[in-house]
């Protein structure tokens, strides 16, 4: 931009008998002048400071300052705080939430984000692995919980966490899963008569996976690997406590035992009269020989924790010659239900349950 030149008339003298205070003041007008017709002529000029006092009471009340260390730098101006406090206010999109207190029963609905674990890491951060594979287990006898799954589909469970670290549990008391293609799935759990630990049920009283006809082992918490499930892993996993007596689910002969201990911990190989061989591993007693014949329901051994195994567990893992098979397909297998005497009881805690599985909403 070009200077611009003024043409101004020259400071008339001060008179002879003015004091020269009086001649100051006169040199600051001059001065003043001359500078407001330059910023006249250069379109400049001061402008007048927006009126905070509407825009003040739409700002959301403070939140408690930060530390000092991480405190933000303060906002320049009302809009900007009123910004800036609507953003503070939000949480980041895919935020993980506060971990739940221990032994706090919570209930989580989401919409389902690509696959169960991914919608229950965005529920529930660190606690939704755990979370995930609880209640994948519950609905893996009703529908294929990798390519069933649909947009529209969502979740729900009433669940809570017990200890902390390596000794952590988690435990489902309800759960629900809208599903597109299978419909509205629930699972409710329940300890039936003479069962030492609850199970999972239907409304109607049907139980939800199945169980084995001559099962290995009569009592266990819960199944917690299926064969289809990854392809790495050969054999079917029962949550059992260690002790619990394991017994052959038919006639046959013991081929070996405690092989590969580093992986397999104490362990029975047997093969039963058909020809199929059956592997029971992780156990901490063996009760049989090599060489000796067993009958079916005979006592062979007790469950345990051995070899690499991160949690009592029995696997149990049937092949003919090379091909692994699937212990749902080489056994009959059943779905038990609520003796009618325990149906009104059972039904309460399912008008129960259903209320904390609406309670709220998180997705």
């Amino acid at each position: 931009m070009s200077d611009t030149r003024l043409d101004l008339p020259p400071v008339a003298a001060a008179p002879a008998g003015l004091p020269k205070p009086h001649l100051a003041v006169y040199v600051l007008l001059g001065v003043s002048l001359v500078l407001n017709i330059v910023l006249i002529s250069r379109g400049g000029g001061v402008e007048a400071p927006e009126p905070t006092a509407t825009l003040a009471a739409e700002v959301p009340a403070a939140t408690p300052a930060a530390p000092p260390s991480a405190t933000p730098a303060a906002p320049s101006g009302p809009a900007e705080a009123a910004f800036a406090a609507q953003a503070a206010a939000e949480p980041a999109a895919d935020a993980a939430p506060a971990a739940a207190a221990p032994g706090e029963w919570i209930t989580t609905r989401h919409g389902v984000k690509h696959s169960i674990a991914r919608t229950f890491q965005i529920a529930l951060g660190e606690d939704g692995p755990a979370v995930a594979a609880e209640f994948a287990r519950l609905f893996v006898w009703d529908m294929n919980m990798k390519r069933d799954l649909l947009r529209g589909d969502a979740v729900a469970a009433v669940w809570r966490k017990t200890g902390e670290g390596d000794a952590a549990e988690y435990e489902i008391a309800a759960a629900r899963l809208k599903s597109g293609k299978k419909g509205d799935l629930r699972a409710y759990a329940y300890t039936a008569p003479g069962d030492r630990h609850p199970s999972f049920w239907r409304a109607d009283g049907r139980e939800v996976p199945a169980r084995l006809h001559n099962a290995p082992i009569d009592t266990y918490e819960q199944i917690t690997a299926l064969l289809k499930d990854r392809p790495s892993h050969a054999g079917m996993d029962f949550k059992v406590a260690v002790g619990t007596p394991l017994k052959a689910p038919k006639s046959g002969k013991v081929l070996r035992t405690n092989w590969n201990w580093r992986y397999n911990g104490n362990s029975i190989e047997m093969r039963f009269d058909d020809g199929v061989v059956a592997k029971f591993l992780h156990l901490s007693d063996t009760g049989v020989k090599p060489g000796q014949r067993v009958a079916a329901g005979e006592v062979i051994g007790k469950t345990g924790n051995t070899g690499r195994s991160t949690a009592p567990h029995l696997h149990y893992q049937l092949e003919r010659g090379a091909k692994v098979i699937d212990p749902l397909d080489y056994h009959e297998t059943m779905h038990r239900t609520l003796p009618a005497s325990v149906l009104p009881a059972f039904q309460a805690e399912v008008t129960r349950l259903d209320r904390l599985l609406e309670a709220r909403d998180d997705g």
